[in-house]
């Protein structure tokens, strides 16, 4: 039994036309899949404007109050100052605090964090 020798060693132009054949098989896939999405994502704006089309009020809708300033997070304890202290470094210090007490860090306050330089 003879082995296909243009199996065995294939030629520069057989290389280069099952290059272009298989880039071409991906950028078809890649065309296929951009109109995939293109399509679901139009199917999905149309059912989500008919969904807001369908539970619109009827009435007229009242002018917009004005912004109110959300309180702060549970557990905020306010500005922190940091002197010669590197925001990192500060957040470590914050986190081996809180491990030693055994307190999460958002109910413990920290006023300020400064590097003490020995000389």
């Amino acid at each position: 039994m003879g082995v296909n020798e243009a199996l065995v060693h294939p030629s520069v132009a057989t290389g280069a036309l099952v290059a272009v054949l298989g880039y071409g098989v991906v950028f078809f896939g890649i065309c296929l899949l951009l109109i995939v999405v293109t399509v679901m994502g139009k199917v999905m704006m149309n059912s989500q404007k008919k969904k807001a089309e369908a539970t619109a009020p009827a009435a007229p809708e009242a002018p917009a109050p004005a912004p109110v300033e959300k309180p702060a997070a549970k557990g905020t304890a306010g500005e922190l100052k940091l002197y010669d202290t590197d925001p990192r470094d500060a957040a470590l210090i914050m986190a081996i605090t809180a491990h030693k007490l055994g307190k999460p860090v958002n109910e413990l306050r920290f006023r300020s964090i400064k590097e003490v330089k020995e000389k």
